[in-house]
């Protein structure tokens, strides 16, 4: 059978279970596994690109957001933002009287970026971050977790079914499949990316 859309995947895992009653409850395995998915996989196929203006303490993340690798200020010199926490960016606050300027701190806070200090201006931030997992529907009937790695899709909802079902022998081995397949997605992302330069030795001088 083929494993290529939303429906053929529901397909395959009442297949697998070898039930006919399973067709509300099998979308729900599948979102279990996207959630998963989303909190364990970091390939380059979840990095995205964003660009926003800060020009207030907090401004609003894109709404695929999950995690951040990279915020930098890229009007006039390029400057990378650090990542902080709250209590930081507070006492950095109190420290400062709450003077604005370039920001130079950042904590995520509600949905928002939230910087220190608060701009003085306008300044356009460029975001590289992860974003999170498309879920499955009848709209969207593919994603490119399931175009390249269908078999994360199977044994994630599998995986979760088990405990629904009360399979506790089958458990461990959807379980173990699973995981192999996120480690060879978050591998194959790796090779992806750096397999061409391979590794530096770094020499120290004396």
């Amino acid at each position: 059978m083929a494993l290529t859309t939303y429906a053929e995947l529901k397909s395959s895992i009442a297949d697998f279970l070898d039930r006919d009653d399973l067709t509300n409850v099998i979308t729900d395995f599948i979102t279990l596994a996207e959630a998963d998915m989303s909190r364990n996989l970091r390939h380059w196929r979840m990095e995205k690109r964003s660009t926003a203006i800060l020009d207030t303490q907090y401004t609003q993340l894109p709404s695929d957001f999950y995690e951040p690798i990279r915020m930098a200020i890229t009007s006039g010199d390029t400057y990378t933002l650090e990542l902080s926490n709250l209590q930081n960016l507070s006492d950095q606050r109190q420290r400062t009287a709450n003077t604005s300027g370039r920001p130079q701190l950042y904590a995520i806070t509600d949905g928002s970026i939230n910087v220190w200090p608060v701009p003085d201006g306008e300044y356009t931030v460029e975001m590289i971050y992860y974003s999170k997992i498309i879920p499955l529907s009848d709209a969207n009937t593919s994603n490119w977790v399931l175009q390249y790695y269908p078999d994360a899709y199977l044994y994630g909802a599998l995986m979760h079914s088990a405990p629904y079902l009360a399979e506790d022998a089958r458990a461990t081995v959807w379980a173990s499949l699973y995981q192999n397949a996120i480690n060879g997605i978050n591998v194959d992302s790796d090779k992806s990316k750096y397999g061409g330069s391979g590794r530096r030795m770094k020499i120290r001088s004396y």
